[in-house]
């Protein structure tokens, strides 16, 4: 039987991929296959933070090794927002910025997000995806960062994928690796699993995660 793992999530799209990356090697459980329902505590300012938060609840309140992921979309133009907020974008009160709702509406967040840009050149567009992976495995604790440039596009392209996947177009390259140079002419949303996993921030911070589960 090969080891299980828990993934501190209950999306259906992560979990599809994540399982792809890992197949084979671990059995990846949701939240869901082990009864926990609760909404998990995400009370930090940080990526890093908020990931370990995560892992370490499940591993306090369940007892499983597992790891959590928190994602956020980094745009240049908007000096690094939304962030750590991008699932709740749509609900953030810019004054305060700060979230005034707990609603994940991506189409929402998609909409404001575009709107913010409306007045930005295609050129300033610039932005990251990045995610932080916090694994709990036994007494040790780690942590995985991928990260992947691209430009914002000005309307969406593709019905793949979640998020702002199809308003989003890559970079090839790892930029924890070298200069991206090459725009891909597709965005996530019009690629298929594998080929958003080969280049994706969650697919790269995976393969970091996978290849010290291997060692």
């Amino acid at each position: 039987m090969i080891p299980k793992l828990v993934f501190a999530t209950n999306n259906v799209h992560k979990l599809e991929e994540v399982r792809q990356i890992l197949a084979g090697r671990y059995e990846v459980l949701s939240l869901n296959d082990i009864d926990c329902h609760e909404e998990l505590p995400e009370t930090h300012e940080t990526l890093e933070e908020n990931s370990l938060e995560k892992a370490r609840y499940v591993k306090e309140h369940y007892g499983y090794d597992c790891f959590a992921d928190d994602t956020g979309l980094e745009v240049d133009a908007l000096k690094g927002k939304p962030g750590v907020y991008s699932a709740r974008y749509a609900t953030i009160s810019e004054g305060a910025w700060k979230a005034t709702g707990e609603s994940h509406d991506a189409e929402a967040n998609m909409q404001k997000l575009l709107l913010m840009l409306s007045d930005t050149p295609q050129e300033q567009r610039t932005a990251q995806f990045k995610t932080v992976v916090s694994l709990i495995q036994g007494d040790q604790t780690m942590q995985f960062v991928g990260r992947v440039k691209g430009m914002i596009a000005i309307e969406r392209h593709g019905d793949e994928g979640f998020g702002y996947d199809p308003i989003f177009f890559p970079y090839n390259e790892d930029p924890d690796e070298c200069q991206p140079t090459t725009l891909l002419p597709t965005t996530f949303a019009e690629m298929s699993g594998e080929e958003k996993n080969s280049i994706s921030h969650r697919g790269r911070a995976m393969r970091r995660l996978e290849r010290k589960l291997k060692s």
